[in-house]
């Protein structure tokens, strides 16, 4: 089992848990209702609250998959500099200890899509 794969396996596990439970204790209504329409989202809140779960759970099928990477790679990253924006941001750096809620977890998460979706980096060398 190579790199790549276990990193594409964490990462879909991330995006399916931070999703699907959503789906089944109304937090995806609650985000988009309680959050993105009273920041100026109205009234497409929830719709966007589902768009953005659902496109989780699409790029954790795909990465899963190893199908169409950069692609679910680019709209989960859309997603989580979003949410360093309009929510993170604000709270600083940490998730927890020196802060909370802060941008450190999805600078991580965006590292690590990056690297599956270049893995063999982003600037290719030339031969000489």
């Amino acid at each position: 089992m190579n790199a790549n794969l276990l990193l594409r396996i964490a990462i879909a596990i991330i995006l399916l848990t931070h999703s699907v439970f959503g789906m089944f204790n109304n937090g995806i209504n609650d985000f988009g209702n309680l959050f993105l329409n009273q920041i100026g989202f109205a009234p497409y809140g929830v719709f966007l609250a589902w768009s953005i779960k659902l496109s989780h759970v699409a790029a954790a099928i795909l990465l899963l998959a190893n199908k169409y990477i950069k692609l679910a790679g680019f709209v989960t990253i859309f997603v989580l500099i979003m949410g360093i924006a309009l929510v993170h941001f604000q709270e600083g750096w940490f998730v927890v200890g020196g802060g909370r809620n802060g941008v450190e977890y999805n600078f991580l998460l965006i590292i690590v899509l990056l690297a599956i979706m270049y893995p063999d980096g982003i600037i290719k060398k030339t031969k000489k």
